[in-house]
């Protein structure tokens, strides 16, 4: 996504008239446009000049989004502002996934391999979570699996376990929630949903496995 935009997006960008609102509604768009992670309402409101002699606040800028998402609705775009990690950053509509899945294919050297997509779910779910703990649900070891996360920003150390040794606990960081298009770990799919796998199933099905996450990585 282009970090800087070189023309308007749109004629219109409210559907009221006052003009103060589409001043303020050109510059949040220009702002989440040229963010390459989520803005929360307090940041974009500290970035605005002031408008009729006051500073604008965090619930104009919501507003200012509900606003410019109703344009993007009523215009079709392929994209609304979503609050994602707490924050607003641009992302595509859902229902284009499998077309930009299929465009991103190519870069398959970036995407998490299925290992990793398992250790992911098994830290998103059971955290925080040793690293013993891991490779006892998944049942190999998960070195290097778990040190490729930490490299990606999608795992970090949250802190010491309180037993013997002390060893280092494992979460999920705000970069995962960006990277997955969750606003918290609440959003997590309900490992219910999947059935508990048999007795003789390999290691990594089942709640908690890479089934579980919403989806392929942004």
């Amino acid at each position: 996504m282009p970090t800087q935009a070189t023309e308007p997006l749109h004629d219109e960008p409210t559907t009221g008239s006052n003009s103060d609102e589409a001043v303020l509604d050109i510059r949040v768009e220009a702002l989440v446009f040229s963010s390459n992670r989520p803005v929360s309402p307090a940041r974009l409101a500290e970035a605005l000049p002031a408008q009729a002699g006051r500073a604008v606040t965090p619930s104009e800028i919501e507003a200012s989004i509900v606003r410019l998402n109703g344009v993007y609705e009523q215009t079709g775009r392929s994209f609304r502002v979503e609050h994602v990690a707490g924050g607003y950053r641009v992302m595509t509509r859902p229902e284009l996934a499998d077309v930009l899945a299929a465009f991103h294919r190519a870069q398959a050297s970036s995407r998490l391999s299925r290992a990793a997509i398992e250790t992911l779910a098994i830290v998103a779910y059971q955290q925080p979570v040793t690293r013993a703990r891991l490779e006892a649900i998944r049942g190999v070891g998960c070195g290097e699996v778990l040190r490729s996360l930490l490299e990606r920003r999608l795992v970090a150390v949250t802190g010491r376990a309180e037993e013997l040794g002390r060893p280092m606990l494992y979460g999920t960081t705000r970069h995962f929630l960006d990277t997955f298009g969750m606003n918290s770990i609440k959003e997590l799919p309900d490992p219910a949903a999947n059935p508990e796998p048999p007795a003789d199933a390999p290691p990594g099905q089942g709640p908690g496995s890479a089934a579980s996450l919403p989806g392929e990585p942004r």
